[in-house]
């Protein structure tokens, strides 16, 4: 295939499509091949046995046991991320380095991405090789939003629960799918623009719930319990929604729910606060804001301060329909 830059006998070789964008992913080690074939197989993207044309990102996986040195420069804009990493963009250049791998994009047809690491967790590899899939998308005008997403009962309109971890964004998509709403994720989400519309699109495939929302579900109450919804739910996920509602979540530990409905201003601040990228990946930010923008005006914005109530399925459905319904 034409652009593909292909080394001496690959552990593994695979073509994923999302969005309308083709990846192709390699590595040259059979202990990351395994677990970056996991690692996909947690994400809505679609294996493309055959593609038909050339990809539009080359992913590759490497191990050694040193990392590529990242030559700081006055160009290079400096700052840290989650997890102890530390992140290095120019207008055309982005590196991301952590404890014990890094993560360099390289501009061409393919957009050329190598993931180097030099004995990492499966935690640490998990986390990069999702932010290595994401710069690389971004680059597309496809956007990352840490957020669950569900879909109005009889319609195409998403719901989009936007929060960070613990926040009650699992715990309120969990109960909702459980009346009957179609779901998108219950964790992340992936934006782009489709016919001057933002559509959203879930990105992580399973649910993952804490101990009390795992309870009411049936399974174990120690830990986090991961699962694939459609193992449990009636209604099957949707591939791509429009979002006209957005809910900005916290747990209050009130026994009732309170809901407050925000301007598109606010709107807009709370957007750009759950998506950081939208202002540190200097490259794209422009059309990163842009598209948050064009979705402030899309959708309606509203607070929630999630009460004990919303863990009644019924009453779940009935406080969001309420207020989509307004």
């Amino acid at each position: 295939m034409k652009g593909i830059q292909v080394l001496d006998r690959p552990a593994s070789q695979s073509f994923y499509a999302v969005a309308g964008r083709l990846l192709f992913i390699q590595s040259f080690d059979r202990h990351l091949a395994a677990l970056i074939q996991r690692f996909f197989a947690g994400w809505q993207l679609t294996p493309v046995s055959s593609p038909e044309r050339d990809p539009d990102v080359q992913i590759l996986f490497l191990r050694g046991e040193q990392l590529p040195e990242i030559h700081s420069a006055p160009s290079l804009s400096q700052f840290d991320v989650a997890n102890d990493g530390r992140c290095y963009t120019t207008a055309d250049q982005f590196f991301l380095q952590f404890s014990h791998s890094s993560v360099r994009l390289e501009p061409g047809n393919p957009l050329r991405v190598s993931v180097s690491v030099s004995g990492p967790t499966d935690a640490e590899l998990a986390r990069v090789t999702s932010f290595a899939v994401c710069a690389a998308l971004r680059r597309f005008g496809v956007f990352e939003l840490h957020s669950a997403g569900v879909v109005l009962p009889q319609s195409n309109n998403a719901v989009l629960i936007v929060g960070p971890s613990g926040s009650g964004k699992s715990s309120l998509t969990l109960q909702l799918a459980r009346t009957g709403w179609a779901y998108l994720s219950d964790d992340e989400l992936l934006l782009n623009v489709v016919d001057e519309k933002v559509e959203a699109r879930g990105f992580r495939s399973f649910f993952a719930l804490a101990p009390a929302a795992a309870a009411t579900a049936g399974g174990p109450s120690r830990l986090k319990t991961c699962f694939e919804p459609s193992s449990v739910f009636a209604t099957p996920p949707m591939t791509q929604a429009v979002p006209r509602f957005i809910f900005f979540t916290s747990v209050s530990g009130a026994s009732e729910t309170r809901l407050c409905e925000l301007d598109q201003t606010e709107t807009m601040t709370r957007l750009l606060r759950a998506c950081p990228w939208a202002t540190y990946d200097t490259a794209v930010a422009g059309p990163h804001v842009q598209l948050l923008s064009r979705l402030a005006r899309q959708a309606r914005g509203f607070e929630l301060q999630a009460g004990t109530e919303i863990l009644e399925p019924a009453q779940a459905s009935r406080i969001i329909l309420a207020a989509c319904q307004v």
